[in-house]
């Protein structure tokens, strides 16, 4: 392995990390995933009778009731210490996998890797490391570091997995340092052009987007009609170009995404966590896209909460657009506090990066409002919790500028006071100043109401230079 990289544990300290993932049954994050995986592969690769000795007596009984990636360690090390069967090919691993959800596509991608690292452990072809391991809590991986990667392996002889080179390539971004393509340039494998034609044109395409809201007039939320009730706005994209040079089960990411095509999947709570963002971190928005069907039902018919996609959105590599954005809004009117309370820390998030766009959300959020979709005490609430954060002040006011009109003229009255002191709290800690008219408006009428009075105290406050 590489000096330094993703250090491994002694066989004894990885049993020791692999049964407290095991025995804990709850999302071990992603850096703890990786890291343990890698371990796994490496220790394996390096002398597999000491790491199966290690492993063997760690106990990986998992229920259906455990997180999906303590289920796959837990296949991996059974994968690890089993026999070797010299007959089995990995290159054909996952060969009768067929589509059946769109809203998976990243679920797949990272299904893949694991099926053939299962399978080359089984075959008695292990790796050194994982060419996929992150360089970054994000999930992303250095260019720099993945070439290193693979002149290592041209080094030692090691043919890359596909599934796992494929995901290398996925978590790899950005602007690209033409001395690493140049150094992509050199190496020695069959893969090397690939990678090289990859790094120069920056990692995966963004396709273009559209956004939509369900057909219908809007309805009350309903358990029997699920998610046809014409209350959201949803995400779609066109298909992407390049699906051929990755395995099968990669393809569905590059298909042309419907976001309005029903599926019996796209509520599961599995499907929705920092892992799947970390499929591809630089494409927050495909990820958004795929699931917010799920996350909407958080904030209309009391779904299954999502607190970490949400936070992992926020805190992606790459450019957060339309979809990331109604993740945020429905996740801070979720039912759930626990969705509502990550909603805040990643609108908080996205703007101390420099990837909130406040007209957007404020948009979004007024018509999700209108629709009956939001409901405006759970999101006052959530705003209020987000200003209190540090720079929280100033992320809660760039949305509530362009959002308090609509919002105003489309809510009842009695929630517009709550509302109002939060924006008036949120102007003041920010130094916001300016007018909005119809603010001005309500502070005009007469009368001495808890709206009339948050009304007139946002309004001084705005007036003050």
């Amino acid at each position: 392995m590489i000096e330094g990289e993703c250090a491994a544990p002694s066989p004894g300290g990885l049993a020791d990390e692999v049964a407290a993932v095991l025995a804990d049954r709850r999302d071990p994050g992603v850096e703890t995933f990786e890291r343990v995986l890698n371990a796994v592969v490496s220790h394996t690769y390096r002398d597999r009778e000491t790491v199966t000795a290690a492993l063997r007596s760690v106990p990986r009984e998992v229920t259906v009731m455990s997180h999906s990636q303590v289920r796959s360690l837990a296949g991996i090390v059974g994968a690890a210490v089993g026999p070797v069967r010299a007959d089995e090919s990995w290159e054909n691993a996952g060969a009768g996998w067929l589509e059946l959800c769109q809203h998976a596509a990243l679920d797949y991608v990272a299904g893949a890797r694991l099926v053939e690292l299962g399978a080359r452990l089984r075959a008695g072809d292990p790796v050194p490391f994982l060419l996929s391991v992150p360089s970054r809590p994000t999930g992303a991986v250095e260019p720099y570091e993945l070439v290193a990667r693979l002149a290592e392996y041209g080094r030692l002889g090691v043919r890359p997995g596909p599934a796992d080179l494929g995901q290398a390539l996925l978590r790899c971004g950005g602007p690209i340092d033409p001395e690493v393509v140049r150094a992509a340039e050199k190496l020695e494998l069959e893969e090397g052009p690939r990678v090289v034609a990859w790094l120069r044109q920056g990692g995966l395409p963004r396709p273009a987007w559209w956004r939509e809201r369900e057909s219908g007039e809007s309805e009350r939320p309903s358990k029997r009609r699920g998610a046809r009730t014409g209350r959201r706005i949803l995400v779609g994209h066109e298909a992407i170009e390049g699906r051929g040079a990755f395995p099968r089960r990669f393809w569905s990411l590059f298909r042309t995404f419907e976001p309005h095509i029903g599926c019996p999947h796209a509520s599961l709570p599995d499907g929705r966590d920092a892992h799947t963002v970390a499929t591809l971190p630089w494409h927050p928005e495909i990820a958004a896209a795929r699931l917010l069907t799920g996350v909407a039902s958080a904030a209309d018919q009391d779904g299954p909460e999502a607190p970490a996609f949400l936070e992992a959105l926020a805190a992606a590599e790459g450019p957060a657009g339309p979809a990331v954005h109604l993740a945020v809004a429905y996740g801070l009117a979720s039912v759930r506090e626990r969705d509502r309370e990550a909603a805040a820390r990643a609108l908080v998030l996205l703007a101390s990066r420099g990837r909130l766009d406040g007209e957007l959300l404020g948009r979004e959020t007024t018509e999700l409002v209108g629709l009956g979709t939001l409901k405006v005490p759970l999101l006052t609430e959530s705003l209020r919790a987000a200003a209190a954060l540090p720079q929280g002040a100033a992320a809660v006011w760039a949305v509530l500028a362009p959002a308090l009109p609509g919002l105003l003229a489309c809510t009842r009255p009695q929630a517009h006071g709550a509302l109002l002191a939060v924006a008036a709290d949120s102007a003041r800690l920010s130094g916001a100043h300016g007018e909005l008219p119809e603010v001005t408006a309500l502070a005009q009428r007469p009368g001495s109401s808890q709206l009339l009075k948050q009304a007139r105290r946002l309004r001084d406050t705005l007036a003050v230079r």
